[in-house]
């Protein structure tokens, strides 16, 4: 997906409000303000938004020092969805489909998203998982049923913290033994990484690898070679997030995409309306 106009005053939005969260310094707000100001104007607009996104917090980290400002939220976060499992657990087996159901947990989870939501509060992964059965829902399910079925091996792309402990329902529902689960290389807004990932246990139900890369998609260009191999010879890949969907819906791979439609422009490109949480095929998979 293509970064498009109406994602420029978005990305400014963003970029203050990240400024803001990881520094209480007005001169280090207007410094990285000015300097994001700075590159939308030679942008490409070819490039997808979680591209620039990478930039401007990389840059965020090199003035603060800080290597990941954004790790008490994430503990935080983690922790809120934990203690929420066995209760959904128990709702998932009770239920006429408990892949589906699962699945709508974890895509309710991607409200946790603090590139959308400033200020992510215990009470927002409550509300969010309230939302998960009364939110408009997009679904191809059968298809869904059939890939998970008939899959041999399986790439799940994680996106943020929090979000992945109710990855996690979502697979234990899946073949595990086939499962690769990929995480974020290293820290970016409040991506899910390989700590995450330990801290809510996935690393014990699958195997569980980096990127090698700090974007908030997944830009295979950026990532270890080994991501675009998976990717390419999996029979299903589960990416999370409106970021792997902006990065990813060109590519032309067995792509599920599990994610809530945050924004006009990705609302356009789904066909879905703002808010609808997705659970669909790639328009670019092989026939």
């Amino acid at each position: 997906m293509k970064t498009s106009l109406d994602c420029i005053p978005c990305i400014l939005r963003q970029t203050l409000d990240a400024a803001r969260m990881v520094s209480p310094n007005p001169t280090v707000h207007e410094q990285i303000l000015r300097e994001v100001l700075r590159w939308t104007g030679d942008m490409d607009l070819s490039q997808s938004p979680p591209e620039l996104a990478q930039r401007i917090h990389r840059r965020l980290r090199e003035i603060t020092g800080l290597s990941d400002p954004y790790r008490a939220l994430k503990e935080r976060t983690n922790q809120a969805a934990l203690e929420l499992l066995p209760a959904l657990r128990a709702e998932i087996a009770a239920s006429n489909d408990p892949l589906i159901t699962a699945a709508r947990i974890a895509i309710a989870g991607n409200h946790i998203d603090v590139a959308i939501h400033s200020q992510i509060t215990e009470q927002d992964v409550l509300q969010a998982i309230n939302e998960a059965f009364t939110a408009p829902f997009y679904s191809e399910t059968e298809k869904f049923h059939h890939f998970v079925e008939t899959a041999q091996s399986i790439v799940y792309l994680t996106d943020n913290a929090g979000e992945i402990a109710f990855d996690r329902l979502l697979v234990e529902q899946l073949p595990r033994e086939r499962v690769t689960l990929v995480v974020r290389g290293s820290p970016v807004i409040n991506d899910a990484t390989l700590e995450e990932a330990r801290a809510v246990g996935l690393d014990q139900l699958v195997r569980v690898i980096d990127n090698g890369s700090d974007a908030p998609g997944t830009i295979l260009s950026d990532c270890r070679p080994e991501i675009r191999h998976l990717i390419d010879n999996a029979d299903l890949v589960i990416a999370k997030g409106q970021g792997n969907f902006e990065s990813l819906s060109s590519y032309p791979a067995n792509i599920f995409f599990l994610f809530k439609v945050k924004c006009p422009v990705a609302a356009e490109h789904i066909r879905q309306p703002v808010t609808t949480q997705v659970l669909a095929l790639s328009l670019a998979a092989p026939a």
